[in-house]
């Protein structure tokens, strides 16, 4: 019995199908091949190969048996139903009728037969034509974008997207993104986690106690969102300062508390602790260790001026 496509065809492209699936949905990404990534995969690859030469040797095997068992008439009958099956995929006159189709064309003694194109290749052929004149239509008539296009406008809708996300993603907040909320539900929220955590330190009223007063504009690590966002973020001075409060407080919420802490400039609670650190206003270090509103005078100690504020 003769097979439409031989094993040594058939296995090569079964086991090559299987690789390529393999390969796409297990390695998509470009580099090291799935088979070398993962040893399990090609110990499944390598089994499955010799479970398809096994197949493919045990049904020959059983085809012959098969086939030399069978009477004249059986025999007869499967080649005509074969040689059916094959008329009617290429629509070839058999050789008792080819005189038929035979043309008068004579090359040293070589004849030319007229068998018509195979009705695959011919449907495969038309397919294509209404291919070229649907991609012509509507790449270059109507300009519709082509694959290159379609993915470059993707990506770039996709980095705009992220773009936007990344502006308002509350758990990725960092000290460049920081900005200064004014919005009364934020800075309740700031309040609320101030309370909760910092007035051991800074008092109810951010006057100072332990830590320095935050009602002053004066600061040891900078006045703006960005220092008080990444003071709090990654703590004070080592050994003697605020602990960091990353793993404790998330970066939305902890924008939330620097905000709220800025917000009590100016607040002039009772006895606060004394101004430590540099001079800032609105956000903004003033060169000078002092506001224009306090004196500075000079003392004498020895051969050394200190400058008292």
């Amino acid at each position: 019995m003769k097979k439409l496509i031989p094993s040594y065809i058939r296995v090569p492209l079964v086991f090559l199908a299987v690789f390529a699936a393999a390969e796409y949905f297990l390695n998509p990404s470009e580099g090291e091949w799935a088979f070398i990534k993962f040893p399990m995969l090609s110990l499944f690859l390598f089994v499955f190969l010799l479970l398809l030469i096994t197949i493919e040797v045990v049904i020959d095997a059983v085809e012959k048996v098969t086939y030399h068992l069978m009477t004249d008439e059986q025999k007869a009958t499967l080649e005509a139903k074969e040689s059916k099956f094959l008329s009617a995929l290429t629509k070839s006159k058999d050789i008792e009728h080819e005189d038929e189709i035979i043309l008068d064309h004579d090359y040293d003694g070589i004849k030319e037969l007229d068998n018509v194109l195979p009705p695959w290749w011919v449907g495969l052929f038309y397919v294509c034509i209404a291919f070229a004149i649907i991609y012509l239509v509507r790449f270059e008539v109507i300009g519709d974008d082509n694959q290159a296009q379609e993915f470059d406008k993707e990506v770039a809708a996709a980095k705009i997207e992220i773009a936007e996300y990344m502006k308002t993603a509350p758990d990725v907040m960092d000290k460049e993104k920081v900005t200064l909320l004014t919005d009364a539900d934020a800075l309740a929220k700031g309040k609320e986690i101030f309370t909760t955590n910092c007035v051991a330190c800074h008092r109810a009223d951010a006057g100072g106690q332990i830590g320095p007063n935050l009602t002053d504009e004066q600061w040891i690590f900078g006045g703006d969102i960005k220092n008080v966002f990444n003071t709090v973020m990654e703590g004070g001075r080592e050994g003697k300062g605020m602990v960091s409060w990353k793993a404790t407080i998330k970066p939305s919420d902890i924008q939330k508390v620097a905000s709220y802490v800025l917000s009590l400039q100016g607040t002039n609670p009772p006895n606060p602790k004394a101004p430590e650190g540099d001079f800032w206003k609105d956000g903004v270090k003033v060169e000078g260790n002092a506001p224009a509103k306090q004196d500075s005078v000079s003392v004498t100690k020895d051969t050394e001026t200190v400058a008292v504020k």
